[in-house]
């Protein structure tokens, strides 16, 4: 047993060796600190409390680490915890005790190893495992069974501070653990005492730092690749789910550790379909199919949509539509203004409105165009314009605010007309650089329907 013990930790020795236990890109290790520090700072002299994802019970289901838990560590492991405390002034508490102010500390919490889980789930670290500090980047590194302890002796110095504990109200083990201190400590605490920590987190993952924005243009450069292995297995006869495998391993070969999101392929009156799920049909000549695909590379996300015509060559109509939906596409690519433009949404389309992207793009495809019947095409754009995009394809944001510099987001007009079997969408992922100017990681992928179907051919 211990011969096998000593195997293990010299092949995690020599994994930390090598720099990481993982196989990611990733930002350097002191913008992770950068982060867990101005999350401190918006705690009032609080405490966060921040769960990782767990392992799943069986193989085949897939594991990705909570995203705020990376965005805060960039620890990829399961199972871990990370306590955050922001500095505080002095306090008196009600007994007319002096309380001193406190300080920044940082705590990564490590579970336990189990030597024999590892044979089949590979080598893990814990608190224990030499160089451990060092793989992780915190100050302080422990094992999970003593965060009870840390976080009751804060909180136990002054028992307000139990109405100043941030965590995640939807994790079981985050509300676990407050409870549990709250018991030892004679106290009550209830998912209503307990502030959300994603308000926070949002705030600061809203803005992309150059190191974002670099493993954001990696994700764009695999998925365009992606995007045009699709684009030449598109043919009469071939299924919908045929393509979406031929994406799905073009973007693995390229690097990226998953699809950022269920790829949807459909085919004629699928086309129509915006989250189209099945990727079941035959493609038939004729038809147009809307891709909407891409990868996640190291833990962040790309999103492209592009649509295509089955047997290589657009309709009159379908080219009408499409130079449409790219038109909108365009309007509201430049109608961006930094720190003054929105997103916006479906809901926000009336005459009034003058400072949404969605509204610009709406009124391109409400002016240009008729159905069949005579009438604007505007009520076939179903969904709002974009959304921002990071660790997460669809990343928090608080949509009420301006778009501003270091943020990403994506344009993504569509028209869906079931009646005549044609659904177009293009979708890219732009970022606003430190000018304000807005760029498209897309850019390099065909707009124009005749750059489409050249990329078919060859």
């Amino acid at each position: 047993m211990f011969q096998s013990g000593m195997r293990w930790m010299l092949a995690a020795i020599v994994l930390l060796a090598g720099g990481t236990a993982f196989a990611l890109d990733s930002v350097p290790k002191a913008e992770y600190r950068t982060r867990r520090v101005a999350l401190a700072d918006g705690l009032k002299g609080g405490v966060a409390i921040v769960f990782s994802a767990t392992e799943p019970l069986l193989d085949f289901m897939p594991y990705r680490q909570d995203s705020d838990f990376y965005y805060l560590t960039g620890w990829t492991e399961p199972g871990a915890a990370l306590v955050v405390i922001g500095p505080g002034p002095e306090t008196t508490t009600r007994l007319g005790d002096v309380v001193p102010a406190h300080g920044y500390k940082e705590f990564l919490f490590l579970p336990s190893r189990n030597l024999v889980l590892e044979k089949y789930t590979g080598v893990k670290i814990d608190a224990a495992t030499p160089g451990a500090a060092a793989a992780t980047g915190f100050d302080v590194v422990m094992p999970m069974t003593a965060m009870p302890e840390v976080l009751t002796k804060f909180i136990a110095e002054d028992r307000r501070r139990t109405a100043n504990v941030w965590s995640q109200l939807d994790v079981p083990a985050a509300m676990a653990s407050v409870q549990f201190v709250a018991s030892s400590l004679g106290t009550v605490v209830n998912s209503t005492g307990v502030s959300d920590v994603r308000t926070l987190t949002m705030a600061l993952r809203t803005v992309k730092s150059p190191a974002e924005i670099e493993l954001l243009r990696k994700a764009a450069e695999a998925s365009m690749v992606s995007q045009r292995a699709g684009m030449k297995a598109i043919k009469p006869g071939v299924r919908e789910r045929t393509v979406a495998g031929v994406e799905v391993a073009s973007m693995m070969a390229e690097g990226c550790e998953r699809p950022s999101y269920a790829p949807i392929v459909g085919a004629g009156v699928n086309s129509t379909t915006l989250h189209y799920s099945s990727n079941e049909a035959m493609m038939k000549a004729g038809e147009v199919v809307v891709i909407d695909a891409a990868g996640e590379y190291s833990m962040y996300a790309s999103d492209i949509t592009r649509t295509m015509p089955v047997g290589g060559k657009f309709t009159a109509r379908q080219k009408e539509i499409y130079d449409i939906v790219l038109g909108a596409q365009r309007a509201a690519a430049a109608a961006f203004v930094a720190g003054k433009m929105k997103l916006g949404n479906v809901s926000e389309r009336g005459p009034e409105v003058t400072d949404t992207l969605d509204k610009v793009a709406f009124d391109y495809i409400n002016t240009h165009g008729k159905d069949l019947h005579g009438q604007p095409l505007g009520k076939y754009f179903l969904h709002g314009l974009g959304h921002s995009v990071g660790i997460d394809v669809h990343d928090p944001m608080d949509y009420t605010k301006p778009l501003d510099k270091g943020m990403v987001f994506t344009i993504e007009p569509g028209i869906y007309i079931p009646e005549e079997q044609i659904g177009v969408r293009i979708e890219d992922t732009y970022y606003a650089d430190q000018d304000g100017q807005l760029i498209d990681l897309i850019a390099k992928l065909p707009h124009e329907s005749s750059e489409i179907e050249g990329a078919m051919r060859h």
